[in-house]
Order: C-alpha cells, then structure tokens, then sequence
C-alpha cells in the first residue's frame, strides 16, 4: 500500500507576477489532498474521488496521445512517460482531502502533484527525485502541455512545502526562516474565474512592458524601481497603465516583504501592512476581487486582523487575514457575519 499525503498553498504576496517573471512568496498549509493506492490485478489504474462520489480508470497501455484539457492524471502520466517511466502494475487510488475545490488554495495543484509522488514511487524513484523536480514535472503537467495561462508558483510551492521565495524565471527557491503570524483561511462562497481572470491580467501587463520596452529596450524588469512607474507611464496606452502600476508596486511590495521574512523575529504589522498593499492592488488595479469579497475582508481588519487579501488567481475563492493577539475569534465571527461560508485557522507546513 502506498499513502501519500500533499498539502495546499497560500500566495502571500507576488499574485499575478509569476507570469511577468516576477519572484513570489507562498506557503504551503496544513489542508491536504490524500492518496491511498493498492495493487490491483487489472492493469489500469482505478481512481476512487471520494469526495465527488466519483471514479474513472486509465489503462495501463494507453498511449497518452489524446489527452483532454484539464485531465492532469495523463498529463502527468505522459510528462513522466517522456522521463523513461512506465506503467506495468494497475492500483485502485482513493482520493480524498479536505482543500476546498476551486477556491484558491491550489487543490487541482496539489492533487497533481500528489499522483506525480505517486507515480514516481510506483518507479521506485523516490531517492533520486529531488521536491525541486517534482515541483517542475507539475509545472509541466498542469500549464505547459495544456499552454495554460498560469505560473509555477502552486506546483513548486506545494511540492516544497514550508514558506519560500520563489523566482519564477528559473524556478529557484528559498526558503525563508520568517513566520506570518496566525492566519485564518475565509471561503466566500464564490467560485473562481481562473482562467479568465488569469488571461486578462497576463495580457495587460505584459502589454504594458512590452510598451515600454519597444521605447526603451534597455528596461528590465526585474531590475525596476518604484520611480520607473511615473518615469516610462507616458509610453504605456491607457487600458494598460493599471497593470504597469500592478507591475512596478507589487514587485517591489514582494521584495520588502522578503527581507522581512528573512528575519526569525519579523515584524508582523509591517508584513500586514504590506499585505493590504498588495490587496489595494490587486482589487483596485488588476480588479479581480468582488465586492462581496472586498466586505468580507473590511470585515476582518475592523474586527483587529492585521492584514488580509485575496488567495490565488481572484474572482473568487478564499482569503487570509493574518491575526497577532487574542483577537482571533473576533476575526473569524467578522468573517462569518458578512457572509463567510467556513473560517479556519491554518498553518504554514514543513
């Protein structure tokens, strides 16, 4: 028997700079996706979604070359094929967690990666196959073989779990020794527009850097400063100028709270403050926070949390309030009263 168990994430601040080539910091937390596999003398793989009441099979001799949007089980089992692993002995795999779907804490991220652990096992890779790997290999699986939108924030985060610092050009990580505080988890009910919300803000920020490079082909922009949003503004078209703002800000909001981070002892209020920065933002520039939303987490800073934004892709889905002190009930009622559907408390996750 083999069980596997894979944790969610949390963006804490870099949200919609991963595809710019932007660093992020994320963190696993202690909200799983479970897989539990036996042997079975049917050579496919019998996949049990118990939480869906569902089930599906693939056979072990499929070829893997019609593989449908979304399908990460082949996905995977085809990015791991081109690796040099096979598929002989068939498993009946029960699939279970307690990570809410489409709701920003990456379960769909976490599931692949759970059946990529599993799939590595079954090929008795374990010891040579790096979490680093692991992390890719699901990159690969969820957005290059479908020519998703998204970034590798979720994958590398989940499959390295703890509180890291990830660049997302080349997929290096560190890890930072810095705490959050604590944190509640708010659902608000709403579903995700994921790929729509994704698409749209990739499209306009990188319109928007793209403006300036054609003007100024010398800019980097990993290597920008708060001033160069006012100082190359006029090259930007208007329909993209909140983005470049989104840009510009959020980047350097990301790098203040990395060295924050790389203390033992951070100063959380400053960690809160620079996360309603990044919130500010991302309702007010990217737009990808409902109203409801937007209460929702009014709510939770009147009631004492510190700090609170948005988690994942937006338009929906759940978010973080940092907490200090023994107002944390307080908080999770304020939730709840303007709407919350479940508040809990979660951790960050070695």
């Amino acid at each position: 028997m083999i069980q596997i168990q894979v944790p969610a994430r949390i963006c804490f601040y870099g949200d919609h700079q991963d595809y710019l080539g932007l660093p992020v910091i994320a963190g696993a937390i202690d909200r799983y996706i479970n897989i539990t596999a036996r042997p079975n003398t049917q050579r496919k793989f019998i996949l049990k979604l118990l939480d869906l009441g569902e089930e599906d099979f693939i056979a072990l001799d499929d070829d893997l070359k019609n593989v449908r949007p979304g399908d990460f089980f082949r996905s995977a089992m085809s990015v791991l094929k081109n690796e040099g692993f096979y598929y002989r002995q068939g498993y009946t795999v029960e699939i279970s967690g307690n990570i809410p779907v489409n709701a920003g804490l990456s379960s769909s991220s976490a599931l692949l990666v759970a059946w990529i652990r599993f799939l590595v096992a079954i090929n008795d890779k374990l010891d040579e196959t790096s979490d680093f790997q692991v992390g890719r290999w699901a990159y690969e699986a969820e957005v290059l073989f479908f020519d998703s939108p998204g970034g590798l924030m979720d994958q590398y985060t989940i499959a390295q779990r703890g509180l890291i610092y990830i660049d997302t050009e080349s997929g290096q990580s560190e890890r930072l020794v810095g705490n959050m505080g604590q944190l509640l988890v708010a659902e608000s009910g709403l579903a995700k527009k994921t790929l729509e919300v994704l698409k749209n803000a990739r499209v306009y920020a990188q319109n928007a850097v793209e403006a300036v490079k054609r003007n100024h082909p010398g800019f980097v922009l990993k290597e920008s400063v708060l001033d160069d949003y006012e100082k190359y503004l006029e090259w930007v078209p208007n329909e993209f100028q909140n983005h470049w703002y989104a840009a510009i800000h959020n980047y350097q909001i990301t790098l203040e709270a990395k060295k924050e981070l790389q203390n033992k002892l951070p100063n959380l209020q400053k960690l809160g403050d620079l996360m309603n920065m990044h919130q500010k933002i991302l309702q007010e520039q990217i737009q990808n926070t409902p109203a409801e939303m937007v209460r929702m987490m009014e709510a939770a800073i009147g009631a004492g949390a510190i700090g609170a934004k948005t988690i994942g892709s937006g338009g929906g889905g759940c978010m973080v309030a940092m907490v200090i002190g023994d107002v944390k009930e307080k908080v999770r009622q304020a939730f709840m009263d303007a709407g919350a559907k479940a508040v809990y408390e979660v951790e960050i996750t070695q």
